[in-house]
């Protein structure tokens, strides 16, 4: 059994992600955090519930999702897993979106050459175990070159960053964004999973494949009933 605490960081009410196995190995999710109190949060919630991180899993590389990932990684002496496709994301496009939000600029965005994570680059079909725990990694891009989702089949759980949320999809006209290939990314990767499968995204409520199958406007005129909703 996968047990999952999420919280909401940072302006953009970014959502970090942390599942846990049985055993206590854990994986975090886009790290987001802004402040020190926010950090505290993600950090004595897993002291206090006695879990061991064994690994960052990057849905994609927008600042408002790496706030914390240097320190995260830093703290916990675990790697980083993104797709390489984000590098340019990390080193080019976060400084451009922090100056124009009036963001500070995350620690390990700039120049990867100065950043003290380890990173291991991801690829679609690719199996990441953290513990128990089986994330595939589904390479959906169009919000991000490099940006990609992580199933646990076995317990019907998608991580889908800024790809598919309730209702909507990410935003794709900042730059490095493709509408067509994220809506084939959708489409091709994502609808075919099994209905009951929950989405968990980086913004805003959790839904299911079969209710976004059924309603999401931009998937029109694709939307199809599911019986078992």
């Amino acid at each position: 059994m996968i047990h999952t605490e999420f919280f909401i960081f940072n302006a953009f009410q970014q959502r970090c992600t942390v599942l846990w196995d049985e055993g206590g190995r854990c994986a975090i999710i886009d790290p987001g955090f802004y402040d020190i109190s926010e950090r505290d949060k993600l950090f004595n919630f897993i002291r206090d519930k006695g879990l061991r991180p064994e690994c960052i899993l990057l849905t994609h590389a927008h600042f408002d999702h790496v706030c914390g990932m240097v320190e995260t990684a830093r703290k916990y002496g675990i790697p980083v897993y993104m797709d390489s496709a984000d590098k340019v994301i990390l080193e080019v496009a976060n400084v451009e979106l922090c100056n124009a939000f009036g963001f500070r600029l995350p620690e390990g965005c700039g120049s990867l050459k100065e950043d003290p994570c380890r990173y291991i680059y991801i690829k679609e079909g690719d199996i990441i175990d953290a513990g128990s725990m089986k994330f595939e990694v589904i390479s959906t891009p169009g919000h991000t070159p490099g940006g990609v989702c992580y199933l646990e089949r076995a317990e019907k759980i998608l991580i889908s960053g800024d790809t598919l949320f309730a209702g909507a999809i990410g935003r794709t006209d900042n730059q490095w964004g493709d509408y067509d290939e994220l809506i084939k990314g959708i489409l091709t990767k994502l609808m075919v999973l099994e209905g009951d499968t929950d989405v968990i995204p980086g913004h805003g409520p959790i839904t299911s494949i079969a209710r976004e199958g059924m309603t999401k406007p931009f998937l029109l005129p694709f939307n199809e009933p599911y019986e078992d909703l």
